[in-house]
């Protein structure tokens, strides 16, 4: 009967203490919350990095000016330590602005919005002409053959599926066509290649993006065209198949350039030997200003050490805030970090990071073991007041997907609203005056608070 009876208090102990665990806990988030909603800085901090500094292109001045910027603003944030890591990134130009024009049977033009796809080789000084033939997908290219492709311009006219929902799905399943289609077009004797723009917009603004060169076959010119340009040429296509296409890009790979990865610390009171790595990548496209890709996780992350230091919070855990470079184009800085991490035995529990822009958030991606996951949802009535519901993605970032396969620490990835994104996503439309300052800084929040959970409990 004693046992029964002390096994009994020794759980309604139990539940107490989480109770108020959970109490705490909830006004601890409400103050983050309240402090980022009223007082942070993210917005200011992105107007700036956006409007002064703007498209930050790995290798460019303005990606070592961005540099210099990260660091400053973590010693004004109140980071213990702030240092960079040295990092060699590949230095692609875009230079003269690209030309693009469709040539009927009749000889008419029509010139259409056209960009260079990152690490695309130039077309002779002149431009190019050729034949433009249409394909859907890899499957409708083989059937071609190099019979009916040699010579030629291949169109890979792949729209986005408007029946996902989450937007990432679509882009997911057009970006092969951007990522392999140069080389796959190569295969059958193409001499050059135009992939639709990845977005649902209906627009005149090319989306530009890395693509992939296999090394056994030839490197061709290949560009994106705006999605009304992709319409355009395909009711051209579709009049006459000896349509023609005009294309002329002066794009540079030049030799890799040292750059750096800006870290920033806050030191654990108890447990500093745990680290907690939050962040995004500092590096963007240089058709915008790169606010929501990335600057908007740049700038979130930088909160959570300002928001810390200006509520005299403490973390019980390391918490290290990195903005990466180079993710747009190589992924050297997230490969970089995870090789020293790696290399050093340091033991991170966990790493979050924001890419997906500066909208609203409702939830966040768990790429770990099921148990993990588990404990990290515990935590979800927390979160339920600021509307941060989804716990059931399973994407972290690319950035930090390097630190798990190196080490196997938990991913965790701001999840926002994704309609919106692909509308400016590497588009000279990702700029400053997109970014809705709320969704900022609900975004800065929902990291600070999970950041804050996992230094008081670890993972």
């Amino acid at each position: 009967m004693r046992k029964a009876l002390s096994i009994v208090l020794f759980y309604c102990s139990f539940a107490v203490t989480a109770v108020f665990a959970q109490t705490d806990d909830s006004i601890a988030l409400r103050s983050i919350y309240s402090e980022i909603l009223s007082n942070g800085k993210s917005y200011s901090w992105l107007e700036d990095l956006s409007n002064n500094i703007g498209g930050r292109l790995s290798g460019s001045p303005e990606a070592a000016m961005a540099v210099e910027w990260t660091r400053k603003k973590l010693l004004e944030a109140g980071a213990d330590t702030v240092y960079l890591q040295e990092v060699w990134v590949p230095h692609w130009v875009r230079g003269e602005k690209e030309k693009g024009k469709i040539i009927d049977a009749q000889g008419f033009e029509q010139v259409v919005p056209i960009c260079a796809l990152g690490g695309s080789v130039a077309t002779p000084k002149q431009g190019m002409t050729a034949q433009v033939i249409e394909v859907n997908d890899f499957k409708q290219l083989e059937q071609l053959g190099e019979a009916q492709v040699r010579g030629k311009i291949v169109f890979f006219n792949h729209p986005f599926d408007p029946k996902y929902v989450n937007t990432f799905n679509a882009y997911g399943e057009a970006g092969t066509y951007r990522w392999r289609g140069p080389s796959m077009a190569a295969k059958y004797g193409a001499i050059g290649s135009i992939v639709r723009s990845m977005t649902l917009s209906q627009d005149d603004y090319p989306h530009t993006g890395s693509m992939h060169y296999a090394d056994t076959l030839p490197k061709i010119p290949c560009c994106a065209i705006s999605t009304n340009g992709a319409d355009l040429l395909s009711n051209i296509i579709r009049a006459n198949k000896d349509t023609r296409f005009f294309f002329q890009m002066n794009c540079q790979n030049l030799d890799s350039v040292l750059s750096h990865n800006v870290i920033g610390e806050l030191r654990g009171s108890e447990k500093p030997q745990e680290i907690i790595v939050a962040g995004g990548h500092l590096d963007s496209w240089d058709t915008g200003d790169g606010a929501h890709d990335d600057g908007a996780g740049i700038v979130q992350s930088i909160e959570i050490i300002r928001t810390l230091k200006a509520l005299g919070w403490k973390p019980k855990r390391t918490i290290r805030i990195v903005a990466f470079m180079n993710e747009e184009n190589g992924t050297k800085g997230g490969r970089k970090y995870a090789e020293v991490a790696a290399a050093s035995q340091e033991k991170h529990i966990a790493a979050i990071e924001s890419d997906a822009g500066g909208f609203v958030p409702f939830g966040l991606g768990l790429q770990m073991p099921e148990e993990k996951k588990k404990i990290v949802r515990q935590w979800e009535p927390l979160f339920r007041p600021y509307n941060i519901w989804n716990f059931d993605e399973e994407h972290g970032g690319a950035d930090i997907g390097h630190l798990q396969n190196a080490t196997g620490t938990p991913l965790i990835g701001l999840v926002v609203e994704s309609q919106r994104y692909f509308d400016v996503h590497h588009a000279a439309t990702d700029t400053f005056d997109r970014i809705n300052k709320r969704e900022l800084l609900l975004g800065a929040g929902t990291m600070t608070s999970i950041v804050y959970l996992l230094s008081q409990y670890g993972l």
